[in-house]
């Protein structure tokens, strides 16, 4: 049985029906041209909506926050009208869903930027790794991410306002919440971490000078929004996006009790060793439930099973699960009947039409 993972949980000012998160997953099908969802789009999240909350893919709040071809955006009218489809299929079959906010920092390409532009960072770091870029003939290739240049303090300001305006928009289009991407290794991660921050001014250095800006950020949404309609998303340990830092137990510690203070809805943290990334040294979550005594999501390639044990030790509030939401738009269904899961077909995790996208059967049509 999983009564814990299938119970109500209060979130900020939701009531979510179970603790069954489906997580953000870049799909890479927003309309070609205007990175708009689409009506495919809106099918594909309504689809999935018995999970407690739906967190969107990673939204870019500006051209310069876009680091993979055909992901969804959240600063033009044409984007909210999109995503306005998308929160009104949701919400009409009775699920709850969150924008996650998303700039990706270095992990971008001049193909990607305006004109002229190059990606941005903390420190003129170069990430070794690659981003999915626009081929011209309306699919896409992958190559390596460019040099970036080092954000001024008028950059860091101007990307504050954009994350407050996206945050505007995604209430216009009807979110439920906005989660801050401060993980896998995009613009907020790359300031926390030690391999790729190297600042000497007040956003560099100690542990509270690299957290500053994603705090900022935080504290510019709470006061527009409300602090209960803000969640946050770590990954502490991350390597994804050629990610270094040497002091993740501290960042991340500092943050949850940052984050406790202000009264977030919740803080989502992404773990790392299901992918080869190191474990948590012992004792690490309780030390972590211990800062932050709000709503508090793991994900990290959890079945029902392991999600319900840590759910019972009091450690976590609600798991989120990715890929298997992916091939099983009735998760919470396949595990309330303990029946078995599909498997997805990983070729068509990004881009493409509804193929591998909106096809996957529920249980009890298949």
């Amino acid at each position: 049985m999983h009564n814990l993972l299938l119970s109500p949980l209060k979130m900020g000012r939701l009531d979510l029906k179970n603790r069954v998160v489906m997580a953000p997953m870049t799909r890479s099908r927003a309309k070609h041209g205007s990175d708009a969802p689409t009506a495919l789009n809106a099918l594909y999240y309504a689809q999935r909506s018995s999970a407690g909350l739906i967190i969107t893919e990673g939204t870019q709040v500006s051209r310069q926050g876009q680091g993979y071809a055909y992901t969804p955006g959240i600063y033009s009218s044409e984007q909210v009208a999109g995503w306005k489809q998308v929160t009104h299929a949701v919400h009409e079959a009775g699920g709850l869903i969150a924008a996650q906010l998303w700039h990706v920092g270095r992990m971008s390409h001049a193909s990607l930027q305006e004109p002229g532009e190059v990606p941005v960072a903390p420190s003129a770091i170069r990430a070794q790794a690659q981003v999915f870029i626009p081929d011209g003939n309306g699919s896409g290739l992958m190559a390596l991410a460019e040099q970036p240049r080092e954000m001024t303090l008028e950059d860091i300001e101007a990307v504050k306002r954009s994350f407050v305006e996206a945050a505007r928009n995604a209430m216009a289009a009807g979110f439920d919440l906005v989660e801050v991407h401060g993980a896998n290794g995009y613009l907020f991660d790359q300031f926390l971490a030690t391999g790729t921050n190297k600042r000497q001014d007040t956003y560099g250095g100690s542990v509270e000078n690299r957290a500053r800006f994603l705090l900022e950020t935080v504290d510019a949404l709470i006061e527009d929004l409300g602090a209960d309609r803000v969640g946050v998303r770590l990954s502490p340990w991350g390597t994804i996006s050629d990610i270094q830092d040497d002091e993740p137990e501290a960042m991340v510690l500092f943050l949850a009790q940052a984050l406790d203070q202000r009264n977030i809805a919740y803080l989502h943290v992404a773990e790392w060793e299901w992918t080869g990334g190191p474990a948590y040294p012992e004792g690490f979550r309780q030390r972590l439930r211990s800062a932050f005594q709000k709503p508090l999501i793991v994900c990290g390639n959890y079945d029902a099973e392991r999600g319900e044990a840590l759910l019972a030790q009091g450690l976590v509030d609600a798991i989120a699960m990715g890929r298997s939401f992916i091939a099983n738009p009735d998760l919470v269904e396949r595990i309330r009947q303990a029946a078995p899961l599909a498997q997805a077909n990983p070729a068509l995790f990004y881009g493409g039409d509804a193929k591998g996208y909106t096809d996957y059967p529920t249980y009890l049509s298949s």
